[in-house]
C-alpha cells in the first residue's frame, strides 16, 4: 500500500499547514491525519528505530520496517487493555493458570520499500508476560488506519457495494457471509480491519509481509500453515484471525487459478519501483478478463488504489473548491481507469432512467497523492436522472448508513466528495 505527498512550493506548504491547523477538532479516531508526524520520519529521527531490514525475493528492493512511538492509547489507558488480556486469558483457558500480560506500550510501525517510499504505517500493541519481560508479542490495531487512501479505499469501496443492493448490515452482524479479496497486502490494515469491523466476512489477501499481523492467517495450498494457533495467538486473535487467509501469490497467477465469487475486491499491488503493473491493468493480459468473472454479477464492486500522475505545480488549482486539496488526473491514471471499467462494464448497459446496470467513478485522497478508482456491477438508484450529481448524491446518503453500520471512528463523507469524477 503507497503512496506519496504533493510537490508544493513553500508558500504553498505554509497555505497548507494554516488550513490543516484551522480545521482541527476534538479527535477521536487515533489513525487521523494529524498524528501523520509521529511516524512520518527518516533513519535519522531520533525516536526511530529499525525492527526490520531486508532484500526482497519477490522485487521489491530492500525492505524494512520503521518503529515509533504512538501517543496513543496513553498509559493511564494500558491498564483497561491488561483487563482485556486477561479475560481474554480466561476465556482461552478456563481450567489452567493465567498468565499476567503487561502493556508495555504502543508504535507506530512503518513499512518502507528501497528507504524511500513508505508503503504502509499501523499501529501495534507491544505486551509480554509478567513473570518474562523478554517474552514480547505485537498485536495490530485492526481499528486504526493511519493512511488517508486506505480509509479512502474503504469509505468508496462499502459505499458503493452498499449501494449495490447488497445487504452490508447483515454481514456486520455476521447473518450473512460476505467474500472480500484484497491484491496487496502491505502492512495487513486494510484486511484486518474489515475482519474486525465485520461479524462473517473471508477476507483472502494474497501478499507477502505483515507487522503485528495474526500469524494463523498464513496459508499455503489452501491449508492453514499451523493446523492450530497458538494460545498467545488465541489470547490476541480469537474472532479474527479464522475469517483471515494470507496467501503467498503472484496476483494475476491467483486470481486466475480461483473459481470464487467475490462481493468485493481491493487492489493496492504497487511494486517497489512504485509502479503499478502493466499486467494488472493492460486489458491484452488476462487478468482484467479474470477478474471480472470473479465478481458476484448483481453487487460485484473492485477499488483500485492508484498513485496520481499529475504533478502541483499551481497552488491556487491545488487548493481550489473552498481550499480542498484535489489532484487531476494524468494521462495513465485516466488510461488504467477506463481499462477498468471497459473490461469490468463489458456487455452492461450504463445508463437506464431510474437505475445504473453498470459504475465507474474516481475520486481524489486527501492529504496524499492517490486516487481510488472504483467500478460495480450494479448500482441503483431510487429516483432521478442518472448523472454525476445525483450519483454523488445517492453515495454520500449512503455513506450515511455505512458509518452508523459499521461504526466508523472517520467519515465516509469526506473521502467521497473531493474530487468525484465519473467515468464515462
Amino acid at each position: 500500500m503507497q503512496w506519496r505527498l504533493a510537490r508544493l512550493s513553500s508558500k504553498s506548504k505554509t497555505k497548507f499547514r494554516q488550513i490543516a491547523t484551522a480545521i482541527r477538532r476534538q479527535i477521536e479516531d487515533e489513525g487521523d491525519w494529524s498524528y501523520s508526524s509521529e511516524w512520518w520520519g527518516y533513519d535519522c529521527d531520533p525516536h526511530a528505530h529499525s525492527v526490520l531490514r531486508d532484500t526482497s525475493l519477490h522485487g521489491n528492493g530492500v525492505v524494512s520496517v520503521l518503529a515509533y512511538p504512538s501517543s496513543r492509547p496513553s498509559a493511564f489507558q494500558w491498564p483497561k487493555t491488561e483487563n482485556w488480556l486477561q479475560q481474554r486469558c480466561a476465556e482461552i483457558c478456563p481450567d489452567g493458570e493465567h498468565e499476567q500480560l503487561k502493556v508495555l506500550g504502543y508504535q507506530w510501525r512503518v513499512l518502507r520499500f528501497n528507504d524511500v517510499t513508505r508503503q504502509s504505517a499501523v499501529k501495534v500493541l507491544a505486551a509480554c508476560k509478567a513473570s518474562d519481560p523478554g517474552s514480547v508479542y505485537y498485536m495490530q490495531q485492526g481499528y486504526c488506519l493511519a493512511v488517508p487512501y486506505i480509509k479512502s479505499m474503504v469509505s468508496a469501496g462499502l459505499t458503493t457495494l452498499s449501494s449495490c443492493n447488497y445487504d452490508l448490515l447483515n454481514a456486520v452482524n455476521g447473518r450473512k457471509e460476505m467474500h472480500v479479496l484484497c491484491i496487496g497486502h502491505g502492512g495487513g490494515s486494510l484486511p484486518l480491519f474489515l475482519a474486525s469491523k465485520i461479524k462473517d466476512p473471508l477476507v483472502i489477501s494474497a501478499s507477502i509481509h505483515a507487522m503485528g499481523f495474526p500469524s494463523f492467517s498464513v496459508t499455503h495450498s489452501s491449508h492453514r500453515a499451523s493446523s492450530t494457533p497458538s494460545t498467545i495467538d488465541e489470547v490476541l486473535w480469537r474472532g479474527v484471525h479464522e475469517r483471515l487467509f494470507l496467501h503467498e501469490s503472484d496476483a494475476e497467477k491467483f486470481i486466475l487459478n480461483r473459481e470464487n465469487l467475490y462481493d468485493i475486491i481491493f487492489i493496492d499491488a504497487y511494486d517497489g519501483d512504485d509502479v503499478f503493473p502493466r499486467k494488472l491493468w493492460d486489458p491484452d493480459y488476462p487478468f482484467l478478463k479474470a477478474l471480472n468473472s470473479s465478481l458476484d454479477p448483481c453487487h460485484g464492486t473492485v477499488v483500485v488504489n492508484l498513485h496520481s500522475d499529475a504533478d502541483v505545480l499551481d497552488p491556487d488549482v491545488f487548493f481550489a473548491s473552498n481550499f480542498e486539496p484535489v489532484l487531476p488526473m494524468g494521462r495513465y491514471v485516466s488510461e488504467v481507469c477506463q481499462a477498468y471499467k471497459d473490461m469490468l462494464m463489458e456487455n452492461q448497459s450504463f445508463f437506464s432512467r431510474k437505475q445504473c446496470a453498470g459504475l465507474g467513478f474516481a475520486v481524489s485522497v486527501p492529504w496524499v497523492c492517490n486516487t481510488t478508482l472504483v467500478v460495480c456491477k450494479g448500482f441503483h438508484m431510487s429516483s432521478g436522472a442518472v448523472e454525476r450529481d445525483s450519483i454523488l448524491n445517492a453515495l454520500i446518503s449512503k455513506s450515511l448508513e455505512v458509518d452508523r453500520d459499521l461504526d466508523l471512528p472517520f467519515s465516509c463523507l469526506q473521502y467521497l466528495k473531493r474530487g468525484f469524477v465519473l467515468l464515462n
